[in-house]
């Protein structure tokens, strides 16, 4: 092996890094700063020349196929390693080469028409519902939970983010809500119960509808919950709210204007909306090729300024802006858990070069979170300036008014 050595001789300043290549030779590659401890052994030599061509993919695709294998440390080591070294593993000319390349051309990959954000959407979200069970919590929320204190169970993280949003929506009986995004309709069912309100949920995943119908009619709320195979550039009527948890990101920042131009015209003259999406504060990141090809195809994750600056353009008013910082890196560690402790599980619904690629994505984004220079932000916009309180006083008691909700929807 050549090139893979001299991919990381002299970038490993956190750390160490042992190799292992086919012929059985070993090199290590130390720093003078702490870090992981980390071995690898690499069983294909074509690897070695295979990695010119997109390394950072290469790498991915060779944990995956098993011929990339830790020998030392775990697959959360080896990426915080990664990411521990990261600039100095940027200043190689092969990786600061495509880096270049992958920020230059991401916007031709991610623009989303109707068709493709359809097709996207059944990539990830129609693997099978029996999947998403083995480590979402028991609502299957699947976005960033809330841990007001950092010590919440999952469970608890979930229901703290649906009534936080639920918060500032500051609904009222009898009011039309549509939710973006839906998922499997956990958001749109709990605002029915605990605000008795009339919903649509839109998804874009027929997995999702089919089992986000089968839970609405369970939870005996079908006559106030509503799902739909729908675009959001297709929905008709006004509504007094609307909600979007974690469908921002597959938007395309092609389309930002469209979409908040959508809100806009679906929001009625006093409503109040509330977009909750990842957020990226480097402006020089770009969305990684193994995420791209494996995980989120058409994928985006916007910069604070763009989204904004797509709101002004809806001439939208934004009425609230915060940002979570850590809450998704709790939130992943605990997905990570429970995929790893079903993992067997995992591997007999698909296959072990899947569950691979899973951990890969939930150790990864993990330590995007950690790390990296990724959040999540909540926006809060309406038409008018004054579609909610002046401050933000309101939310503790709108809290304090869902949690009694809560309390007698489930007696």
């Amino acid at each position: 092996m050549r090139i893979l050595p001299w991919l990381f001789d002299g970038r490993i300043r956190h750390g160490s890094l042992s190799m292992t290549g086919p012929d059985g030779r070993t090199r290590t590659f130390a720093g003078p700063e702490p870090g992981p401890g980390v071995g690898i052994r690499i069983k294909d030599p074509s690897l070695d020349r295979n990695l010119l061509l997109n390394p950072e993919l290469r790498l991915a695709e060779a944990y995956m196929d098993g011929t990339l294998e830790i020998t030392a440390g775990s697959l959360g080591d080896f990426l915080t390693l990664y990411w521990l070294n990261s600039r100095e593993m940027l200043r190689n000319p092969v990786f600061a080469g495509w880096s270049r390349l992958l920020r230059a051309t991401q916007g031709l990959l991610q623009r989303n028409s109707v068709f493709r954000a359809r097709r996207n959407a059944a990539h990830h979200y129609d693997i099978g519902n029996d999947l998403y069970r083995l480590f979402l919590d028991d609502d299957m929320q699947y976005s960033c939970a809330y841990f007001p204190t950092g010590r919440e169970t999952l469970e608890q993280a979930q229901l703290a983010k649906k009534r936080h949003i639920a918060a500032k929506l500051v609904l009222r009986p009898g009011q039309r809500v549509l939710d973006i995004g839906c998922g499997w309709g956990g958001m749109a069912i709990y605002l029915a119960q605990v605000a008795d309100v009339e919903v649509l949920g839109i998804t874009l995943a027929e997995e999702q509808l089919r089992l986000a119908r089968e839970r609405a009619q369970a939870a005996g709320v079908a006559d106030r919950v509503r799902f739909e195979l729908l675009d959001y550039r297709g929905v008709e009527g006004e509504f007094d709210r609307i909600v979007s948890v974690g469908m921002f990101e597959h938007v395309g920042r092609d389309d930002f204007g469209t979409f908040f131009a959508a809100l806009r015209d679906r929001m009625a003259p006093d409503g109040v909306a509330l977009l909750h999406s990842i957020l990226a504060m480097d402006p020089g990141i770009y969305s990684s090729p193994f995420i791209r090809k494996y995980i989120f195809p058409g994928g985006y994750v916007p910069r604070p300024s763009e989204a904004l600056s797509a709101v002004e353009g809806a001439g939208l008013w934004l009425l609230d802006f915060e940002v979570w910082r850590r809450h998704y890196a709790f939130t992943l560690r605990e997905w990570e858990r429970r995929f790893l402790k079903n993992r067997e599980r995992a591997r007999a619904l698909l296959d072990e070069r899947f569950c691979r690629m899973w951990e890969l994505y939930l150790a990864g984004f993990q330590r995007s979170f950690e790390m990296g220079s990724l959040a999540v932000m909540q926006l809060q916009f309406g038409r008018r300036r004054d579609a909610v309180p002046l401050t933000r006083d309101y939310l503790d008691r709108e809290v304090r008014r869902l949690v009694a909700q809560e309390s007698e929807a489930a007696a």
